[in-house]
């Protein structure tokens, strides 16, 4: 597989550090509401980098944080006037209800700041010993002078970034470009002791100090979207490297953004949508579709005319698939048709082609289609064993960008199955009448018939 290293500005062949395992840090939410439309598509993108990983045999240690202190949590808490411990709960529950919703994998690991503060401190602490950071009334700050080619992901030197500083009102630091490793505690602020006095960490460092506790000081993959770049993983590089003395990440890989009616999405334009918003209109599923029908990298466009369409073309997989299941209920046994296996592996193989080409999603999903359309072409004419080739490898292959396309079926109560029965008969007997009163019975129940050749097919409204 290649992936395109920010770094490096170009595509590489992932080579981990260990045989057979990856080992991938993913910038988690700062939990003081619920994710909008943006993060969804960083957690999805690397959700799907991570099922793809698995899928092609790797073991991935997978490290997704909750920013749990901060100073936009402080502010809302006090809003609210209740605590930040209880805003965090709060919404790292709401999370993981949009985060099932869209088919997200638990991390293996999701550290909070908070359960962290010993980590924190230890690194806090070395990059001082180092002469990598300063004290200053109790606030801790990294002196980026200190940092040999700080700036590097971001591809500017020390120079360019300083002439672009903005003034910064704190005369205190000895560089604009320093930043907060430790802030002093201020009244009405949760706290910490640390050997600087009472506290808190700034926001760049849990992340170095969490990588390096769960994954190690060197770690294949970096993930996040794009305007994590800077300062804040440009920081996270400067902070790690210099406490641990190696490099931090190979790999980094970050998802462009998403505009909304082709413009920036921004509460001030009334435009910034969260994914609890998109799911009350479409499905969780139809949300996931749409964010992966583009390549990570290209930026994307939010819309009610795109996500229509997003949502037709998943109905147009599922719809496949179920009618995959339905025709193997009358479908000849014989032996599978080798011409029609092997156009099904092919499509296969370009699926694989795509996704190892940078995790292109977008040539992934035109593979299904084919694999679609091909089913859709021959499924009356297939065999059992080619209908359920089709429908397993349509099925494969969405499961690995965590789409679901087929649902578990209810069981029909007794009186649903007699209903159905007594139509077929009463079809049967040309007592179309009858019928036509069941069929809208039925539906006042939820359950939508469809008359085919092989039989009565049905689903829920």
């Amino acid at each position: 597989m290649r992936v395109f290293n920010t770094m490096t500005a170009k595509k590489e062949e992932l080579v981990p550090i260990k045989p057979g395992e990856v080992s991938i840090y993913a910038c988690g939410p700062t939990v003081y509401n619920f994710f909008h439309i943006g993060n969804a598509r960083m957690f999805v993108v690397f959700d799907t980098l991570r099922r793809y990983l698995e899928y092609s045999g790797y073991k991935v240690n997978f490290v997704q944080n909750f920013t749990d202190i901060d100073d936009k949590m402080i502010k809302k808490a006090n809003e609210d006037g209740t605590t930040v411990k209880e805003i965090a709960e709060k919404y790292i529950e709401e999370y993981f209800t949009d985060a099932k919703g869209l088919n997200i994998k638990k991390a293996t690991v999701h550290p909070k700041a908070t359960e962290n503060i010993d980590a924190i401190i230890e690194i806090v602490s070395e990059l001082v010993e180092k002469g990598y950071a300063y004290e200053v009334e109790g606030d801790v700050y990294f002196e980026v002078e200190k940092c040999e080619n700080y700036g590097k992901l971001i591809h500017q030197s020390l120079d360019d970034l300083r002439s672009g500083a903005r003034i910064d009102v704190d005369e205190r630091k000895k560089s604009p470009l320093d930043f907060a490793l430790w802030k002093a505690v201020k009244p009405g602020e949760p706290y910490w002791d640390s050997p600087w006095g009472k506290g808190r960490p700034g926001w760049h460092i849990e992340c170095s100090a969490m990588s390096t506790k769960y994954l190690g000081k060197t770690i294949d993959i970096h993930g996040g979207a794009i305007d994590l770049i800077f300062p804040h993983h440009t920081n996270e590089i400067a902070q790690s490297e210099c406490a641990n003395g190696c490099n931090f990440v190979n790999y980094w890989m970050h998802n462009a953004y998403i505009n909304v009616d082709n413009r920036k999405m921004s509460k001030s334009l009334n435009n910034f949508f969260t994914v609890r918003d998109v799911a009350a209109k479409y499905s969780y599923n139809v949300i996931r579709f749409f964010l992966l029908s583009a390549h990570y990298r290209s930026p994307m466009n939010f819309s009610d005319e795109l996500m229509e369409a997003s949502k037709s073309g998943l109905e147009r997989i599922t719809t496949c698939v179920s009618n995959l299941e339905f025709l193997m209920g009358n479908a000849k046994e014989k032996g599978i048709t080798e011409e029609f296996r092997a156009k099904m592996d092919s499509f296969k193989e370009a699926f694989k082609k795509g996704m190892d080409d940078d995790l292109n999603t977008a040539d992934g999903i035109a593979a299904i289609f084919d694999a679609v359309k091909e089913a859709n072409s021959n499924a009356n004419n297939l065999s059992k064993e080619d209908l359920a080739y089709a429908k397993e490898t349509i099925e494969e292959l969405c499961s690995v960008l965590g789409v679901i396309v087929s649902e578990e079926k209810e069981d029909l109560s007794e009186k649903v199955e007699a209903l159905i029965a007594e139509r077929t008969k009463a079809r049967s007997e040309k007592n179309y009448k009858r019928a036509d009163e069941i069929r809208d019975e039925l539906k006042a129940m939820g359950i939508v018939l469809e008359d085919t050749a092989q039989g009565v097919k049905w689903k829920k409204a």
